[in-house]
């Protein structure tokens, strides 16, 4: 098949969607398939800006998420531009990934599947961009419904998003929890002291790694409150973040606040295969997610990466991440927002190494077993070839 994916977001970016679409495609491309990725990143930056940046500023300051809506909306018009001009390519089907993606999809007659990695309503009132229950929130809500309803087929990344997209519109979707590459990340310990070198750690330093895009719903300040315990007893720990967001300025204020400038590094987005280097080289991977204005985390694809690189996990047992981690047989899971939990479970992994070891192998069989991009993309496949038959 010749397939395209679509999206009104940048690709690649430093995220979990830019991620599942790389991942996706390598799949898919293992298993013979033309792909091609179509986003906003393909317009060029001038139009981007003065079409949907902009004048999406300028409308935020009228009202809270006027600006939003603008923008989404200019960016499906610019995607189903691009779209159009790439018809001649004669795809099969289309993957739209976000719900404004799906419009732009459809408008262009090819069939088109949609690909749900969250909540978009619910995610707007938690990243501050829309207020709750305004028009605004309740318009983002009709769209999800309206994109659900239209597209030939639903995919889900988790079972609570088939939950909540069978709730809003009625559509029983398919749910594929999401998937790595899990020939990208795998074990590494043979490059740990060279990449610490690398990357300015010394080899007695304890590194705690946040793969975390820096908003409210990742819980990304709860480390930093925990961290001041941990050096109690570990002074040579290191905590560092690899993301950015709208909380950045928030986590760096709390970082100061504590005191904790020297032990606590903000890399901010960092290319997705330099992520790569900071698995390897860390000893505990945390993903410490909340529930935030009723979004929860999905299939945790940091999650995933840090059990492929076989890195001890701790996450917070909300959303997805319950399904993933198996408490204290390939990770360990603590109480989201419990700052006590999480300092006892951080200086415990600490205190035994060999318990965490034996976490982080059990994690990378179930990987390798139950999270493969190469399994994931048959069922894609198969989703795809239903679709066509509609």
């Amino acid at each position: 098949m010749k397939i395209l994916i679509t999206t009104v977001f940048d690709y690649p970016h430093a995220g979990g969607l830019s991620t599942h679409v790389t991942t996706l495609k390598a799949g898919l491309e293992a298993r013979g398939h033309e792909v091609d990725v179509l986003s906003i990143s393909d317009v060029p930056g001038w139009q981007s800006k003065f079409i949907a940046r902009g004048p999406s500023f300028v409308l935020n300051k009228v009202k809270k998420g006027k600006g939003i809506l603008w923008s989404r909306k200019a960016r499906q018009n610019m995607l189903q531009t691009l779209i159009e001009k790439n018809k001649h390519k004669n795809y099969d089907i289309i993957n739209a990934q976000d719900v404004f993606a799906t419009f732009a999809s459809i408008a262009s007659g090819i069939p088109t599947v949609s690909t749900v990695h969250g909540y978009m309503a619910f995610e707007a009132v938690s990243a501050g961009s829309v207020e709750e229950n305004s028009d605004e929130a309740k318009f983002l809500q009709e769209m999800e419904k309206k994109a659900y309803s239209q597209t030939r087929k639903v995919i889900t990344v988790d079972q609570r998003i088939k939950d909540y997209v069978k709730k809003q519109a009625g559509v029983e979707g398919t749910a594929i929890r999401n998937f790595i590459d899990i020939h990208d990340f795998k074990p590494a310990v043979e490059k740990k002291a060279e990449l610490r070198q690398k990357h300015g750690f010394s080899d007695d330093d304890l590194v705690f790694f946040v793969p975390r895009r820096l908003t409210k719903k990742n819980g990304v300040i709860y480390p930093t409150l925990a961290f001041p315990k941990v050096l109690e007893k570990f002074p040579n720990a290191k905590l560092v973040y690899a993301g950015m967001g709208e909380a950045f300025e928030e986590l760096k204020a709390l970082v100061a606040e504590k005191g904790l400038e020297n032990q606590v590094t903000l890399l901010g987005a960092i290319p997705h295969k330099e992520v790569k280097d900071f698995f390897a080289l860390a000893d505990v991977v945390l993903v410490p997610s909340i529930h935030s204005a009723g979004v929860e985390e999905a299939t945790s694809i940091s999650a995933l990466e840090a059990m492929g690189s076989g890195i001890p996990l701790i996450a917070c047992a909300v959303g997805g991440l319950k399904e993933i981690v198996d408490h204290e047989k390939d990770g360990l899971l603590v109480e989201e927002r419990n700052t006590g939990e999480l300092e006892d479970a951080m200086i415990y992994l600490l205190e035994n190494p060999e318990t965490g070891a034996a976490l982080a192998k059990r994690a990378r069989q179930k990987i390798e077993e139950e999270y493969s991009h190469l399994a994931a993309a048959e069922k894609y496949e198969q989703i795809y070839l239903s679709a066509l038959e509609k």
